[in-house]
C-alpha cells in the first residue's frame, strides 16, 4: 500500500491525494462497522479518485478505447472519473479485482440495491462523508450511515438529487434509477 500511496501522491494534486487518504480512512471505519474486509475497503477508497484530474481528451479516448457506451461522452468529469476512471485504475495501477473496480465505477452514480455490494456502498459513502467534508447535513448523513449503510446510501442519493436540481444541473439517468430503486426497496 505504501508504494501505491507514492504513485497516487505523484499523480494527483495535494488536495486530491489528501481527500483520497481520508476516503480510505473512512472506508476502513465503515468496513469495520459492516463486516467488510478492511484492506479491500482501504484500497478501494484510496484509488477511487485516481482519474479525477484527467483531461477531457483522456476520458474521451478511454471511452473509445474500452468500448464504453458512446453516450457517456456527454456527461463530463463528475461521472467520468468513476465510470471511466476504473479503466485507468486497471490499466495503469494494475488493479484487476472486479469488486474494487465496480466500487470505483459506482462511486459517482450510485447503483440499485441489488447491484451495489457492501464495498460499493462503503466507498460511495466514504467519499461523501470523509472527515474533510463540511456541508449542511454532513453530521446527519454520518449518523444515518452509522445506523444503517443502506439508509446512508439513500440519504446521499436523495440529497445529491435535491442539490443538483436546486442548481438546475442535468442529472445522470443512472442516479435517478438508483434513487428510485432504493426508495422502493427501503419502503418495503
Amino acid at each position: 500500500m505504501a508504494k501505491l500511496k507514492k504513485v497516487m501522491a505523484e499523480h494527483l494534486s495535494k488536495h486530491r491525494f489528501e481527500h483520497c487518504l481520508r476516503v480510505s480512512d473512512y472506508a476502513v471505519k465503515l468496513a469495520k462497522q459492516n463486516g467488510l474486509d478492511q484492506q479491500e475497503a482501504a484500497l478501494a477508497g484510496l484509488v477511487h479518485d485516481y482519474a479525477k484530474e484527467r483531461s477531457q481528451a483522456d476520458f474521451l479516448a478511454k471511452i473509445d478505447a474500452t468500448g464504453l457506451p458512446a453516450d457517456l461522452k456527454k456527461w463530463g468529469n463528475p461521472i467520468w472519473h468513476g465510470v471511466v476512471g476504473a479503466a485507468f485504475v486497471q490499466d495503469e495501477l494494475g488493479i484487476e479485482d472486479p469488486t474494487i473496480l465496480q466500487a470505483i465505477r459506482l462511486h459517482t452514480t450510485g447503483g440499485g440495491h441489488l447491484e451495489m455490494t457492501t464495498l460499493d456502498k462503503v466507498v460511495f459513502m466514504a467519499d461523501y462523508l470523509e472527515e474533510g467534508r463540511d456541508f449542511p447535513g454532513v453530521e446527519t448523513a454520518r449518523r444515518v450511515t452509522d445506523e444503517s449503510l443502506n439508509q446512508g446510501v439513500f440519504y446521499q442519493l436523495a440529497h445529491t438529487l435535491s442539490y443538483l436540481a436546486s442548481k438546475e444541473q442535468v442529472i445522470y439517468p443512472k442516479t435517478f434509477d438508483a434513487y428510485n430503486d432504493w426508495a422502493q426497496y427501503l419502503k418495503q
